[in-house]
């Protein structure tokens, strides 16, 4: 199943008004690179101390899930970060009822820092800052996503 895909219109809007809270100008590049500021200005939002705005936050996280299902298609590993989205990704055998037997779950800020390559998936687990359990859970191989 292709990720969704997001509205650039909703996604430039949150853009723009995590820009203005931090101080800065609207975003001026094409419709393509509006996702990848959203990601960078929502982690420099956490970089200032701030909590990014909800939307920037939430468009943010889904962009980068998307990616990762787009690199590692497939069902076996259901990625989960609260309150804003789930995916599941990675190639192997599919569940298809109830809770999945690999689960990866993680804060919004933990995972936009290892999806940027800002934090390794070694030093999260180590920090618990990732709860992962089942055999296959592990996003090594596919972090950072972009």
């Amino acid at each position: 199943m292709p990720p969704r895909r997001l509205d650039p219109a909703k996604v430039r809007t949150a853009l723009d008004a995590q820009l203005s809270a931090l101080g800065e100008t609207s975003f001026t590049g094409p419709d393509a690179a509006v996702p990848a500021a959203c990601v960078a200005a929502v982690l420099r939002a956490y970089d200032d101390g701030r909590d990014p705005l909800r939307d920037a936050a939430r468009f943010a996280v889904r962009h980068l899930l998307d990616e990762l299902a787009a690199r590692a298609p497939g069902r076996t590993v259901e990625v989960r970060v609260p309150p804003y989205a789930a995916v599941q990704c990675v190639e192997g055998p599919r569940h298809t009822r109830g809770t999945p037997p690999n689960v990866i779950e993680t804060d919004p800020r933990t995972w936009l820092e290892l999806a940027a390559g800002r934090l390794s998936w070694e030093a999260a687990l180590a920090a618990g800052r990732v709860a992962a359990s089942g055999s296959r859970a592990d996003l090594s191989p596919y972090l950072p996503v972009r």
